[in-house]
């Protein structure tokens, strides 16, 4: 029987005790293997180029160049890496400017062991892992245009797709929202893949904006 090889992480933080903190509990993992580091979002970028890593750990707030405008960069250089952005920030825009430069994945600094591997995970498999209060605040409004009409591209989708985008959109798991629906995550995996194409999103946070500017969570609120 074959075995996956562990995923390889690159770790970026301006300080270094979170740095050598974060690669110590990823080496007692099988799971993972820290290819690098960088103490800051220029250098961020070099590193990422060279090692093509399979998950970025990125601050957001580092000298010489922040963690978004790093993100940026490294995805359009290296698209097939993810970036799980993981800050101290609770300032909203920053969710918002984290996934609109590409971040898959968003969690704060206080969040505990378990919950981060989970997502590293998650994230390397190529799923969305933002909380949904999270996703909420951090878009609150985006769908409130005069002009917009959710009706219309609500029928897009069907009743089973738009209650599987919801779930995706809230940062649920492929098998948290198969657990909910009864279902194996591959088919969850393939269900996103299908929703994916059928609204022309290019990115997983395409999708997830759309959910917001359409009222998903909304009616999932309710």
């Amino acid at each position: 029987m074959s075995v996956s090889p562990p995923t390889s992480v690159m770790i970026v933080d301006d300080h270094s005790i979170m740095r050598d903190g974060l690669q110590e509990m990823l080496d007692r993992s099988d799971d993972f293997h820290v290819v690098g580091q960088a103490r800051d979002g220029h250098e961020a970028v070099d590193v990422a180029l060279r090692l093509k890593p399979d998950v970025v750990i990125m601050d957001v707030i580092m000298p010489v160049k922040n963690g978004v405008d790093s993100c940026r960069e490294i995805m359009a250089a290296v698209p097939e890496t993810r970036v799980l952005v993981l800050t101290a920030s609770t300032n909203d825009q920053t969710v918002i400017d984290a996934i609109a430069a590409g971040a898959t994945g968003y969690l704060q600094k206080f969040t505990g062991k378990d919950e981060l591997l989970a997502t590293i995970r998650d994230v390397a498999d190529g799923e969305f892992r933002v909380p949904g209060d999270v996703v909420r605040r951090a878009f609150a409004g985006v769908g409130d245009s005069p002009a917009h009409d959710d009706s219309a591209e609500l029928t897009r989708l069907t009743e089973r797709e738009r209650q599987i985008l919801t779930l995706f959109a809230e940062g649920m798991s492929y098998a948290e929202i198969g657990e909910v629906r009864g279902n194996r995550p591959l088919t969850i995996r393939n269900a996103i893949y299908g929703i994916r194409d059928k609204l022309g999103a290019g990115s997983s946070q395409e999708m997830v904006v759309w959910a917001v500017r359409n009222g998903l969570l909304d009616n999932d609120e309710a």
